[in-house]
């Protein structure tokens, strides 16, 4: 299994971002194709201080072939561009294989 991550620091308009992000990213992230699951954590808590990120969410595909595929489609270029559009100076990404 391939899982994408999204870390979002805390953005400057915090409730724009939340409206944005449940209303408009998160569904556009759901019509990716191959996409097995989204988890989405906020409220966020450190140990020691504050954390260093607001939201963090997770993207499961099945295998290395289905990611790819997604991550080429229309679906996803779309979600890309919205990202970049609300929260690219608040997101880092990566992505990388779960094992069980």
């Amino acid at each position: 299994m391939i899982k994408l991550v999204a870390l979002f620091k805390r953005p400057d308009a915090l409730e724009e971002f939340d409206a944005h992000y449940e209303q408009t990213h998160a569904p556009l992230m759901e019509k990716v194709p191959g996409l097995v699951r989204m988890e989405v954590t906020r409220n966020l808590k450190a140990f020691r201080g504050e954390p260093d990120y607001y939201l963090v969410a997770e993207m499961y595909f099945v295998d290395q072939e289905t990611f790819d595929m997604a991550m080429a489609s229309d679906e996803n270029r779309a979600a890309g561009k919205d990202l970049m559009g609300f929260a690219r100076d608040y997101v880092t990404m990566f992505y990388g294989e779960v094992s069980s």
